[in-house]
């Protein structure tokens, strides 16, 4: 065990935050998976509770080689992986998985083990490191906006348009990290105007074309329309049955329920995944909710600690590109637990069941410290240089 540890580098403080979520989620996830058991008819909570560790494990396990490599490497990784998510996203989408003649395309089967993954989870964490690239490669030159069309903005806007038929909320939110991640990197902010009234264009292009021709281009746009409009006007839909039972579930937990003992876990269709906050608040209360909150909040302090302390300007973004989006899909997911936003379908991440969800996590993760380990060999060989000039046979051997 002592061997293990001193492989463990990095930010500690990461690890114990990582560590403390994986932990608190087995809970929640076992209580809430009782709905899906019910349901399911062949499976048993304790099953789910499994599933839900060998996830976790296999994502400790990505994380911990992960942050084994150097994160130069990720420099060169973006530009191979950058073509191979592209492929896996157009085989995804044209499987043609329909739901109510809606194109719902997300998954892919893995040969052989037989488990499926969602594309456009490792999509986005790909495309983050590809931008965080291309800004430390043009940081401190000046930026011609027809030199980045092509190596920039074309692979983000095209692995995008293969996400957005299935999957709005995951490319509403790259497309945002990756707009601030360009305005933290230096990329001009004119420029950037013009990057977000081309995605609005495109989107508003993709929802006339979807609703003119609803046989030939099966989409989710009614869908999207819906759940905004919805969320306006107050009308009574699925989605907002599962709003309604998770305002009761929080509103239940200003006197918390008790681990295990959620009513509204019988009646949220998605407990376990995207609404795992609001039963998480009905078990153990405010307390719980806080406790998660910290955690997050902490976690988003650490890597603006880690990115600050990074010793290249692609550590820096790197470290940005792959954190924020974590904290900030958190912080999305409880929102939308209390009726700030419409419906996503965004999970909790480490917190939430879900294998390719916890895994993209974990990769991230990794990536962060992986920089925040380079910073600690630096410091050691630093330690190491200072002893020895310290020490007075060194003195005498370079005087003789």
């Amino acid at each position: 065990m002592q061997n293990l540890f001193k492989q463990i580098k990095g930010d500690r403080a990461i690890w114990a935050i990582v560590t403390l979520l994986a932990i608190f989620s087995f809970l929640p996830v076992y209580s809430a998976a009782s709905n899906l058991a019910y349901h399911g008819g062949n499976s048993s909570t304790f099953s789910f509770f499994i599933k839900h560790f060998m996830h976790l494990f296999l994502g400790f396990v990505i994380m911990f080689g992960v942050h084994k490599v150097p994160y130069k490497y990720f420099r060169g990784l973006s530009i191979i992986m950058v073509p191979i998510v592209f492929v896996l996203l157009l085989v995804t989408m044209l499987q043609g998985t329909t739901i109510e003649g809606a194109n719902a395309s997300r998954w892919i089967q893995i040969p052989i083990v037989g488990m499926s993954f969602q594309t456009s989870t490792l999509a986005a964490v790909v495309l983050m490191v590809y931008v965080a690239r291309y800004l430390s490669k043009i940081k401190d030159k000046e930026i011609q906006f027809k030199e980045t069309i092509l190596p920039l903005w074309a692979p983000v806007f095209l692995i995008l348009m293969l996400i957005l038929p299935a999957n709005f909320s995951t490319t509403a939110i790259v497309f945002t990290m990756i707009m601030m991640l360009s305005f933290i990197g230096g990329y001009p902010i004119k420029y950037l105007s013009l990057m977000v009234l081309s995605g609005l264009v495109a989107l508003t292009i993709f929802i006339l074309v979807a609703k003119a021709f609803p046989g030939a281009m099966p989409n989710r746009v009614d869908t999207w329309i819906s759940r905004v409009e919805n969320f306006s006007n107050g009308e009574d839909t699925e989605a907002d049955y599962q709003i309604e039972k998770a305002k009761i579930a929080i509103a239940t937990g200003i006197t918390p329920l008790g681990p295990g003992k959620s009513i509204q876990k019988n009646f949220l269709p998605q407990s376990s995944s995207d609404f795992i906050f609001a039963i998480i608040i009905e078990e153990y209360g405010l307390y719980g909710g806080v406790f998660l909150l910290v955690l997050y909040m902490w976690l988003l302090f650490r890597i603006i600690v880690v990115s600050h302390k990074s010793d290249t300007i692609f550590g820096k973004l790197l470290v940005l590109a792959v954190g924020l989006p974590i904290v900030f899909q958190a912080l999305l997911n409880m929102g939308v637990a209390v009726e700030l936003f419409p419906v996503t379908g965004q999970t909790l991440p480490l917190i939430s069941s879900g294998g390719t969800s916890i895994w993209m996590t974990c990769l991230s993760i990794g990536i962060i410290l992986s920089v925040s380990a380079k910073r600690e060999v630096l410091k050691e060989r630093e330690q190491e240089q200072e002893i020895a000039d310290d020490n007075p046979l060194s003195i005498l051997s370079e005087t003789i």
